[in-house]
């Protein structure tokens, strides 16, 4: 489900707090097993990110719950801390299979290493094989918890695959934004010819 946001100034922490603000409006999001929050795309600045009138906020939800929950949150104001964020209308969108996916933050071990094992036995139990990038290092971090992994870029996916990865995730703290997937432009077509 894809809301749009009026502009604002958030706090570079804002995934706990959005996540708190959205269990206050929308309680029964504690229940559902596969609920995502996609990271906002905004422009860092000295105060946080700003978000513009562009920005999107995104959830996944099942499809059982999405809209009743989305008609719920249409037009209400979340508090995070000392900023407002008013959610505006709503549209669905549907989750399409794309042979390359890119996740922002997948938690995971420190040491890269371990990190992509750990990886590659999560998609073996999944019975996906695909290709694998492993990105820099990222935390997301407040004054209560930090969270910490690396962005991951998997292609090669076969279509049911990609679909699966995107509906499930990797890893853990899906509500935070983590381990979620969203499809990852390629350029193709290039060669030395």
């Amino acid at each position: 489900m894809v809301f749009d946001l009026e502009s604002t100034t958030l706090p570079s922490t804002y995934p706990f707090a959005l996540w708190k603000a959205l269990l206050r409006h929308s309680p029964q999001l504690t229940t559902e097993k596969f609920v995502g929050i996609l990271p906002l795309r905004a422009t860092e600045n000295k105060e946080g990110i700003f978000l513009t009138k562009r920005t999107k906020l995104v959830l996944r939800l099942p499809v059982a719950v999405a809209e009743l929950i989305a008609a719920s949150l249409s037009g209400s104001t979340l508090q995070l801390g000392f900023n407002s964020l008013p959610i505006g209308n709503y549209k669905s969108r549907a989750i399409l299979p794309f042979p390359t996916l890119h996740g922002q933050l997948v938690m995971g071990d420190n040491d890269e290493v371990l990190f992509m094992e750990d990886i590659k036995k999560q998609l073996s139990e999944m019975e996906i094989t695909a290709n694998l990038i492993c990105g820099k290092r990222h935390a997301i971090n407040d004054e209560q918890q930090s969270i910490q992994g690396y962005s991951l870029v998997i292609h090669d996916l076969k279509p049911d695959a990609s679909l699966q990865l995107q509906y499930a995730g990797l890893g853990g703290n899906r509500q935070f934004g983590c381990g979620i997937f969203i499809p990852y432009k390629v350029i193709s077509g290039l060669s030395d010819d």
